[in-house]
């Protein structure tokens, strides 16, 4: 089990997101956006699944600010603009996984049981 922090501006996909994860097992904090999910980082969390396109902070500058906070974080992007995710070829945040919107809940689940065995 482990804790995960949510940021997805989506209401649907956000609830979505929420009960898949909780149904596998872990506890899911959720915020509608990355300002908001950047303030929950008073406590520590084990993942932290974005969406890279939100108004305000979008999931890029977000993780990058919650992997300052917590290095050891990791970070899985949740987008239909996977290649938003990189710069210049590269990931724009180092060691962050990418699922690609639509994508199905046994895959959302077998990428988060991945990262967290990594």
């Amino acid at each position: 089990m482990a804790d995960i922090l949510l940021a997805e501006d989506a209401d649907a996909m956000r609830q979505f997101l929420s009960t898949a994860l909780t149904r596998a097992g872990h506890r899911v904090v959720s915020h509608r956006n990355g300002r908001q999910a950047l303030e929950a980082l008073d406590r520590t969390y084990d993942l932290l699944i974005a969406d890279i396109v939100m108004p305000g902070m979008d999931g890029i500058e977000l993780a990058r600010r919650a992997r300052e906070a917590a290095p050891d974080m990791r970070v899985m992007f949740v987008t239909g603009f996977a290649s938003v995710a990189t710069e210049g070829g590269k990931p724009a945040v180092p060691g962050a996984a990418v699922l690609s919107k639509p994508f199905h809940l046994r895959d959302l689940v077998a990428k988060v049981k991945h990262l967290l065995a990594a």
